[in-house]
């Protein structure tokens, strides 16, 4: 850790929150924690001019770090989520920052997600403090909501469309597992089961991307918003069955103490449970067929006409 002057620290930290207060952003997010923020992503140490600010490419661990070593404010490793969530979020709703434009569709899962100063926003701090700062300072917030705007429709048209029903689509944060999810909605469901309805879907950017509670509730099922759901259940009304389906990407298929954690979550329902695993390809289930417990179903979006049974009295059915 290198040894700032204490004096120019405070001087920048004083700067960088007036900045924030300029920029209207809320007062939860003028404080410390947030100008070390801006200006760890704008690569200012406590001695470079404002008119040296940069577009650095930063993900939340790298910003903390800059924090420690150039300004000597230390934060533990778990406040992580705090940066992220009471100053990232905050910012990047503000259009002061953006996420990803190396890369727009990255999961929101990645630990290479990242963040970067908007570029209207970089041209205008470089002339803080500066004859040219108060007149440009007005002309960026008359044009922010204009570019707030455009960075939504750009984040909107690479979110994953999913058809529930005709009538009735959401939207999944790019990445192979809401890509798998579509597959599951759209392919999986018009297949195996036909009338089905969606109760849950979820997202890696959001749990609860798609949730009929009260249709839950009418099956005897009433889940804690902490509970682990399945990333998708289907209820079949002809067969009185609930599809409890886990998307694997990344994480485990239905094994053996998933389906008990699964039997146990809904373990009121009045319809009979039917536990699914899907994987993208065969070469995904590979990997994990040591683990796949018996009476439960397994199906590869790449085979999408093809079901594999684990074993037991019936197919595709399910069991007391």
């Amino acid at each position: 850790m290198s040894n700032p002057d204490p004096d120019q620290v405070e001087q920048r930290l004083v700067e960088a929150r007036a900045v924030l207060q300029a920029l209207d952003l809320p007062r939860a997010q003028q404080n410390e924690r947030s100008a070390l923020t801006l200006l760890a992503l704008l690569n200012l140490k406590p001695q470079t001019p404002w008119s040296q600010a940069q577009a650095s490419l930063l993900g939340i661990t790298p910003i903390m770090d800059f924090s420690r070593i150039h300004y000597g404010k230390a934060y533990a490793p778990n406040t992580r989520e705090t940066f992220r969530r009471f100053t990232m979020h905050q910012f990047v709703d503000a259009g002061l920052v953006v996420s990803n434009p190396d890369r727009l569709d990255r999961p929101v899962n990645s630990p290479k997600w990242c963040y970067q100063i908007e570029p209207n926003a970089l041209a205008l701090l470089r002339t803080y403090a500066t004859p040219l700062w108060e007149g440009n300072l007005s002309t960026y917030l008359g044009n922010r909501e204009t570019r707030r705007q455009r960075y939504k429709q750009q984040r909107d048209m690479i979110m994953i469309p999913v058809n529930l029903t005709d009538e009735q689509k959401i939207q999944l944060t790019p990445g192979r597992h809401s890509e798998l999810i579509k597959a599951i909605v759209e392919q999986f469901g018009p297949r195996y089961a036909p009338g089905g309805q969606a109760i849950y879907v979820g997202d890696t950017g959001n749990k609860w991307a798609y949730f009929d509670e009260g249709m839950l509730k009418g099956l005897g099922v009433q889940v804690d918003v902490h509970g682990k759901m399945p990333d998708t259940a289907i209820y079949l009304p002809s067969r009185n069955w609930l599809l409890l389906i886990e998307a694997v990407t990344s994480h485990g298929p239905v094994n053996p103490k998933r389906r008990d954690e699964l039997a146990y979550l809904f373990r009121n329902a009045t319809a009979g449970l039917v536990y699914v695993t899907a994987f993208p390809s065969r070469t995904e289930m590979a990997r994990h067929l040591s683990e796949i417990s018996w009476e439960t179903e397994v199906w590869v979006a790449e085979a999408s006409d093809h079901l594999i049974h684990f074993n037991g009295i019936r197919f595709l059915g399910p069991y007391d």
